[in-house]
Order: structure tokens, then C-alpha cells, then sequence
């Protein structure tokens, strides 16, 4: 089985033998690295990294629903982090299919939704118990909706577009699982590595495994995001990093390679550290936006139509662009007639804009689909 990737040819020359891009990679060393990690720069770029991150934590902690960010943003995080895999769906069609929840989108849509499915699955399950590898399994078929497992079959390589051979991680389903628990024992281990150097060793790590016979990009984007929830450094999983890996996506993979390579541990640690400031602020200035549209709305609403303000419905209206009477109703804030009066009388005040295709009927929040797209 070949697996095509994007990019490049750094040198293989090792201080040693050349790297044999060919053969399975069951000598993929055990973490943690036998390197020094936090080399001054790395450790000057983590303190970039953690005062950016920590500021978005605040701010999303002043959201009163923090369920608004995560229903819509990490929408967001869905799309981009599937297009790193060519699997690309438009703004419009992805937040239209979320709202309609019928199975009727494409399959490009289907399963960038998939993927909001498993990191919340994923969210939900860390209350509960740690990261595992029963746990990337199960995010794993969520996004791929099948019974993916560990790779028990060998002659999965990665290749480049012109079709060479650039990696082939290891093989047998014993070999691997070995790497796995070392991963596992890794994550969990007490030690002093900073965490977010932590996470960007463990997804190296992750991707050079590529446990699974599909879907291992996407599973090791959305392990980043769950080890920043479980190390208390984010409260919900907002945070675009596959926006900065699209931005820079020559970087990702020479960084990744790199390692395997050269084991040159630095560059990897330094690219990952500056997507998480990148990204971490875009993210900030992001929540900022929408939380002050939001209250604005809230202000004319109050203002301008008493009647038909509440909390909960300006709630309702920002969880995701496309609104439907039925999520009104869903909401428990009326019943159906009084709903579709409420959402036309937002639409009167340009608030929302009604908008007819087929049958169904969207009362749709330019605003927020802007700031979520900008």
C-alpha cells in the first residue's frame, strides 16, 4: 500500500550510514530522545509559545457558553486539518451540512464533519481516562467510519507527488504496538520537558509510527489538541495549528523528516513551537472578534426588540452560522410558531439573513460566518 504525502527531498546523509527510505523503519528510536531538547532557543520559542497560549485560555474562559467556540471554530480546525489530505469542502457547504445533520452532503463534507465528531469524542473521553492507544483507535474510525486498527499488513510506504519512496514506518502489528506504548508511557511520564516541546516530540513521534493503514495526519492533529487539554493548557480544543501547517507546509514535512534523518530534534521543536504562537494568536484575535460582534448583536437585540431577546437565543444564533427554526425550538426558548417569529424578526433587523434552498429555510449570521472564515 503507497500513501502519498507532499514534498520534498532534504538530504538523508546521517552522520552515518544513508537512511533507507525503503525499508520498514522498526528502528525508530524509543522516547524519550537521547538529545538535549531544550536547547536556549527551543526554550526561548516555548515562553513565546506558553504566554500566547495562556492568553487564549483566558479568553475563551470568558466566553459564558464556551460550546459556541467549540461548535463552530473547531469546524474550522475540521476543514483545514482534512485539507492537509486533499480532502477539501468550501466554508458555505461545511457549516450548511453541519446545520441540515442529514447525511445528505458529499463525501468531502461527511467526513470533515467526522472529524469534529472524533475531537470531540476524543474531549469528552479524557473527563474519563487518559490518552491511549485505544483511544486514538477509536478516533481513528470515527474519522475514517471504519474498523481501522493497529497495521497488522506490511508495504505501507509514504510517497512523494513524483511518486519516490520518502518513508516507510514501521511494520508488524507487535513492532508497532511496542512504539505505541512507549508513546503512551511517554505522554504520561513525570518529568520536566516543557509540555508543549512535549506534545510537538509526541506528535513526531505519532506520525513516524503511522499506526494506522489511513487517517494518521488527522489523528495526530487531534491528539495535539487533546494533550493540550489534559495538561490544563487549553480549557476546550480551539486552536488552528493545521492553518500554520497549510501556511507552511514545506516546513512541516522537512521538520518531520528531518528528524527521522538527521535526527535534528531542534528545527522540528522550533517550527512546531512557533504554529502554536502563530496559531494560538490568529485563534485569540479570532474569539475576540466574535465575542465583541456578539455582544453587539446582543446590545441591538436588547435594544431595538425586547420582546424577543434572551440570552439563550443570541446563544443559539452564534453556535454556528446557519440556524434553523428547529434549533430554537430545540433550545427549549419557544415553540415552532414563535421560533420562526423570533428568527424573522432578526432577519428585520439585519441581524440574520433569511435564505430559501429547496425546502429548507437557513436564517444565516454573515457576520460570524465571516469572522469564522477570515
Amino acid at each position: 500500500m503507497s500513501i502519498e504525502i507532499d514534498f520534498l527531498n532534504i538530504s538523508s546523509e546521517t552522520s552515518g550510514m544513508p537512511f533507507d527510505r525503503s525499508q520498514p523503519c522498526n528502528d525508530l528510536p524509543l522516547l524519550p530522545p537521547g538529545v538535549e531538547l531544550e536547547t536556549k532557543a527551543v526554550l526561548k520559542q516555548a515562553i513565546a509559545a506558553n504566554r500566547v497560549l495562556a492568553n487564549l485560555r483566558g479568553l475563551a474562559a470568558q466566553i459564558p457558553n464556551q460550546g459556541v467556540l467549540i461548535s463552530s471554530i473547531v469546524l474550522q480546525e475540521a476543514r483545514l486539518s482534512s485539507e492537509i489530505e486533499n480532502i477539501v469542502t468550501t466554508d458555505d457547504e461545511l457549516y450548511r451540512a453541519d446545520a441540515d445533520g442529514d447525511g445528505k452532503a458529499d463525501p468531502h463534507t461527511k467526513e470533515v464533519l467526522r472529524y469534529r465528531e472524533a475531537l470531540n469524542h476524543g474531549f469528552r473521553a479524557l473527563k474519563d481516562r487518559p490518552l491511549s492507544t485505544n483511544l486514538f483507535v477509536e478516533i481513528v474510525r470515527i474519522i475514517k467510519q471504519s474498523d481501522l486498527d493497529v497495521r497488522a499488513i506490511p508495504g505501507v510506504v509514504l510517497k512523494n507527488d513524483a511518486g519516490d519512496v520518502v518513508y516507510t514506518p514501521p511494520a508488524g502489528d507487535a513492532v508497532i504496538r511496542d512504539k505505541l506504548s512507549n508513546l503512551e508511557k511517554f505522554i504520561h511520564a513525570d518529568d520536566d520537558i516543557d509540555p508543549l516541546i512535549k506534545m510537538a516530540v509526541m506528535h513526531y513521534q505519532f506520525e513516524a509510527i503511522h499506526p494506522f493503514p489511513d487517517g494518521n495526519g488527522r489523528t495526530g492533529r487531534i491528539l495535539n489538541l487533546l494533550y493540550l487539554v489534559d495538561k490544563g493548557l487549553l480549557d476546550i480544543p480551539v486552536l488552528f495549528l493545521s492553518r500554520y501547517i497549510i501556511a507552511n507546509k514545506a516546513g512541516y514535512y522537512e521538520g518531520l523528516r528531518g528528524v527521522t534523518e538527521q535526527h535534528n530534534w531542534e528545527n522540528w521543536l522550533l517550527y512546531m513551537l512557533r504554529a502554536v504562537e502563530s496559531t494560538a494568536q490568529q485563534t485569540f484575535d479570532q474569539v475576540n472578534r466574535i465575542r465583541t460582534v456578539m455582544e453587539q448583536v446582543r446590545e441591538k437585540v436588547q435594544r431595538e426588540a425586547p420582546g424577543v431577546y434572551s440570552k439563550d437565543l443570541i446563544e443559539v444564533i452564534f453556535r454556528q452560522p446557519y440556524t434553523k427554526i428547529q434549533f430554537v425550538v430545540d433550545a427549549g426558548i419557544a415553540k415552532r410558531q414563535t421560533a420562526s417569529t423570533y428568527l424573522q424578526a432578526l432577519a428585520g433587523l439585519g441581524v440574520l439573513r433569511e435564505s430559501k434552498q429547496g425546502r429548507e429555510k437557513y436564517y444565516i449570521n454573515d457576520a460570524l460566518f465571516a469572522e469564522l472564515v477570515a
